[in-house]
């Protein structure tokens, strides 16, 4: 019998969060992805939940649950889900978004890029944590922000 070729897993990133709604929104805006819509069939989320079996009790007025999705159907899915317990430490996994084109352009110029990048991000509900310069690499420049709800992430 042939083997069959591994095949790469789909991958979902998911998001606990105090405001899913909220928080989708400015993922939304800060990837340039959109809201997903529910599924053919359904007025809105809440009504595919239900007929999918989910308790009443765990339906909360907006669903207490939002997701967005790459429209070009590259980039992950990114799911928000509404728990109780609010962030208390430094994530142990983030995003890092790659908004330059790497290294192949002078520091300067991707700098410039990076800061109109995070200034559009910090207008969108992002805080500016730290700008990420490591010694004795020159043309080495990053900054970590906050998301809405504090989830660090990365723009490089």
């Amino acid at each position: 019998m042939a083997a069959m070729a591994a095949m790469a897993v789909k991958v979902q990133v998911t998001f606990d969060c105090a405001d899913p709604e909220k928080l989708a929104r400015f993922w939304a805006a800060a990837l340039r992805y959109r809201l997903e819509r529910p599924p053919e069939g359904f007025a809105t989320w809440q009504d595919y939940w239900r007929a999918r079996g989910l308790p009443e009790e765990e339906l909360t007025d907006d669903g207490g649950y939002e997701s967005v999705i790459d429209p070009a159907g590259v980039g992950p899915r990114l799911w928000f889900q509404q728990v109780p317990e609010g962030k208390v430490v430094k994530n142990r996994l983030h995003l890092d978004l790659s908004i330059t084109s790497g290294r192949d352009r002078p520091v300067a110029a991707r700098k410039a890029q990076l800061d109109a990048e995070a200034e559009r991000l910090a207008g969108l509900g992002a805080t500016l944590s730290k700008v990420l310069l490591v010694e004795g690499v020159p043309d080495y420049y990053a900054i970590t922000l906050l998301d809405p709800e504090g989830n660090e992430f990365c723009i490089s």
